[in-house]
This record gives structure tokens, C-alpha cells and sequence, in this order.
């Protein structure tokens, strides 16, 4: 029999752990693992050098696309590039900062209109749930979103507004009705307006850090508990920056209420004390916090509080991100960081001697797990064949311009990491390295909840 490709490695990164093997890929999906020297008839066969290893890719599933609306900020057509380029096969957008917000049926048409064509790897796109859409959100699950974003303090777009904890009560309710996910933005809108009211921000990061303090995720959080508690909804803490908020969500989870957390990649590889004045690039919200905190969300991740790593990549125009020549009061916030999330947490990961292993459980089969995509996210027969060819030990130099994301900032420019990725397969195509199959149009689907089991 004649296969559509193998690709050999000495190191198969499988449910099992690492191991030699043959991987056998027909039409989109793995139809085999096989020992590393069997037997294969394939139309192309792969060798990787025994510097590297065989992946499953990332799913990022915290992705400001921006597009339409915002497309001079980002678009599908560089996002998908930079995902490709850095071992990301799926990403999910979000449903801010485009414009219209994906907060209708008609709104996620025009979104899907403007991604179709133009993707170099799978999108799929969450819905949003604010004031106005209370009440209708039931259409919108209908229509494919994977899950709903909530802010609780202002986003910093005005058409897409936050809610209340009144208001956040009622839509996890709404959306416990067809078992749905609500993922949430959590800074309390109170603490931060007293906090920004007694700090001066600047040039120092730690006059931002201050104007955003732990109490604000920590307050909004229990919210976030208190509304899943009293509805029994799926819910979602998106970009934890604040390990303060650990042992709560700790004994939420004991009692019984259904939540989930992601944390990030600037969280786990940068720290407060580390980021030079009127270096807006770093800005972010909620915000980077001192090295010891960042010790406590490694420990969080390892001790299974914290569940997946998502890039929350929101790139701007360098006109917003470096505004004010270093005032953090006025320069947007957002890291950018889609191309480079792997290499970032693999070596933050391999400085604490964590294995490759557990960052794709954080940032490929945990966050597959999390927006129920259960055909990725792993190398094992009958998933799809999303696979990257990984250099875990080469060191890798990062230049904002020469990544692909369409701005050139990046809270990583000059960083000296470690792991670099060489090839991209999406569905058994190869869409990155050196001798792509990628056709005049993009190969890059446009994904539906549930229709990808």
C-alpha cells in the first residue's frame, strides 16, 4: 500500500511521551505510528535530523486577529503566517478590536468573509457577550462560535462594552442553558479605578504594574466563581497574570465549579523588575508582575491549578504601541507574540528543568481539550496530521522585523531563546520550511464549533 507521506524522527512526541517511530499521514489525519525504521511506501518520505523532534501543533486559542475593521493592527492573511512560522496550526480569534465585534450571527459572517482564502493554518473564532447581546447569545453558539468573551472592566474599544457582575451573572445563566463556555477578561473595574487613582504612571513599569494590582484579578475572579457557582456554567479566566489568585481558584474548582485558566507566554518569560523605562512595548493587561510571582504560575502550571498556555496575541501599529515616547499611560496595550509563544515557553520551561512534554500539554492538547477540537493537539493515530518539525536545543535570536506578524514590535525583540521551528504540517501539507506545499490560496480552514471531532 502507498501512503501520502512519513515522516521519521527519533523523537515522536506521543500521549506516551517521546519515542522513535514512524509517523504515517493519509489524506489530513495520522493513519499510523509505527517503529522509526519500518517498512513505509510513501509518496514523500521525511528524515528529521536527529537534532530535532516530531510535535503536535500548537492550538493557540487567545489570538487578536483584528481584521476587518482594524486590519492596519493585524489581518488573517500575516497572523496565519506567524502562526505557521512558529509551530501554530489552529488558532482562535477573538471577537474584539475588529470592527464589527463578533457579537452577532451577521457580525461572525462578515469575520468569516474576511478570513475565507486568506488563512495559512485552521481558524476558528469565539463570539462576544456584552450588554447589547444579553439575551441573544443562543443564535450566536448556533452559528459555530466556540465560547463567549466577557470583560468586566473596560476593554478599551467602545463597541465592545463590559459587563457588570450583574450582567455576567446573567449571561453565564444564558449560556449554561445550551452548555456553553464564557471565557473572561477578569479586573475589577472598581479596584482599578481607585489604584489608577493613586498612582502616577510613567515611564516605570511598576507604575503601571501598580495602576493594575493583584486585588483587581483577585476581586474579579471570585465574581467570576460566584457567577459559576450560582448557574453551574462552563467558565474560562483568561490571561492570569496574578498568582494570588491561585489558592481561590484552587477551592473553587474543589467545590464542585466548573473553571478553567490559562496563563501566558510574556507572564512565564518576563518580569517586572527585568523591563527598561518607557519600554511600552511590554504593556499589557492585566500586567507582567515581579519574578516571584512568575515562579508561582510555573508552579501553578505543574501542579494542575493553572491549565493551558495561550499567546493573548494583540498587536497594534508601532504609532499606538509607542506613544508618548515610553508613557505606559498613553502607549496601547498588548504583546505580540503568536511566532514565538513556543520557543518563549519552552525555554522559560527548560531553564526549570520541565519537559518538552508538558508545554504541548499546556499549549497544544490542553488547549484543543479547552474549545473541544478533540482531532488535534496530538500525535497518535486518527488525529490530524498538524505536526512541526522542532529544534528543542538551537538557539534562536529573536528580530521583531523579521517576524511575520504584520507591525515589527514585539515585547521580544532581541530576547536569546532556545528551540526554533523548522517545519509546519497542516492536515499532511507542509505550509512552513523549505520546500512549503502551499498552494496559491491558503490551505487554512475556517473551523465551527463541534464540526471537527
Amino acid at each position: 500500500m502507498s501512503h501520502d507521506l512519513v515522516v521519521r524522527s527519533e523523537a515522536v512526541h506521543t500521549p506516551q511521551g517521546p519515542k522513535p517511530g514512524a509517523v504515517v499521514v493519509d489524506g489530513e489525519r495520522i493513519t499510523s505510528v509505527l517503529p522509526v525504521d519500518a517498512p513505509v511506501h510513501a509518496r514523500r518520505e521525511v528524515v528529521l535530523p536527529r537534532d530535532e523532534v516530531l510535535i503536535p501543533g500548537v492550538v493557540d486559542t487567545h489570538v487578536h486577529v483584528n481584521e476587518p475593521g482594524r486590519t492596519e493592527w493585524e489581518g488573517f492573511a500575516t497572523a496565519t503566517a506567524a502562526a505557521a512560522a512558529g509551530g501554530v496550526t489552529t488558532i482562535i480569534d477573538m471577537p474584539l478590536n475588529s470592527v464589527p465585534p463578533t457579537t452577532t450571527p451577521e457580525a461572525l459572517a462578515v469575520k468569516r468573509k474576511a478570513a475565507d482564502g486568506a488563512c495559512s493554518v485552521d481558524v476558528g473564532f469565539w463570539g462576544g457577550a456584552v450588554p447589547q447581546s444579553l439575551g441573544h447569545l443562543a443564535a450566536l453558539h448556533l452559528a459555530g462560535v466556540f465560547g463567549f468573551k466577557a470583560f468586566l472592566s473596560p476593554s478599551g474599544v467602545p463597541e465592545f462594552e463590559h459587563l457588570s457582575a450583574q450582567q455576567l451573572t446573567a449571561a453565564a445563566a444564558e449560556i449554561k442553558d445550551f452548555d456553553g463556555l464564557l471565557i473572561v477578561h477578569a479586573e475589577d473595574p472598581h479596584v482599578l479605578a481607585e489604584a489608577s487613582s493613586a498612582t502616577v504612571v510613567g515611564r516605570g513599569y511598576g507604575s503601571f504594574a501598580a495602576s493594575r494590582p493583584d486585588t483587581a484579578e483577585v476581586a474579579a475572579i471570585e465574581n467570576v466563581i460566584k457567577a459559576a457557582h450560582a448557574t453551574g456554567a462552563r467558565v474560562h479566566i483568561l490571561h492570569l497574570s496574578s498568582a494570588a489568585a491561585l489558592p481561590r481558584i484552587a477551592e473553587a474548582r474543589s467545590e464542585g465549579v466548573r473553571i478553567t485558566v490559562e496563563t501566558c507566554p510574556h507572564y512565564l518569560a518576563f518580569a517586572e523588575a527585568e523591563i527598561p523605562p518607557g519600554a511600552t512595548q511590554f504593556k499589557c493587561c492585566p500586567p507582567i508582575r515581579s519574578a516571584e510571582n512568575r515562579d508561582l504560575l510555573w508552579q501553578g502550571l505543574q501542579d494542575g491549578v493553572i491549565d493551558i498556555i495561550a499567546s493573548d496575541h494583540s498587536p497594534a501599529t508601532a504609532e499606538l504601541k509607542l506613544a508618548g515616547g515610553g508613557d505606559f499611560e498613553r502607549a496601547w496595550g498588548g504583546i505580540a507574540g503568536l511566532q514565538v509563544a513556543l520557543p518563549a515557553v519552552w525555554t522559560a520551561a527548560a531553564s526549570r528543568g520541565i519537559p518538552l512534554g508538558s508545554v504541548l500539554e499546556w499549549m497544544s492538547a490542553g488547549t484543543s481539550r479547552l474549545v473541544g477540537l478533540a482531532d488535534r493537539g496530538r500525535i497518535e493515530q486518527g488525529a490530524r496530521a498538524d505536526l512541526v518539525a522542532f529544534a528543542p536545543n538551537e538557539p534562536v535570536r529573536v528580530a521583531a522585523s523579521a517576524l511575520l506578524h504584520r507591525n515589527p514590535v514585539s515585547a521580544y525583540d532581541g530576547a536569546r531563546l532556545i528551540g526554533a521551528v523548522r517545519r509546519t504540517w497542516l492536515a499532511g501539507a507542509e505550509v512552513f520550511g523549505p520546500s512549503p506545499d502551499q498552494p496559491p490560496t491558503p490551505r487554512g480552514r475556517l473551523l465551527e464549533r463541534g464540526s471537527h471531532r
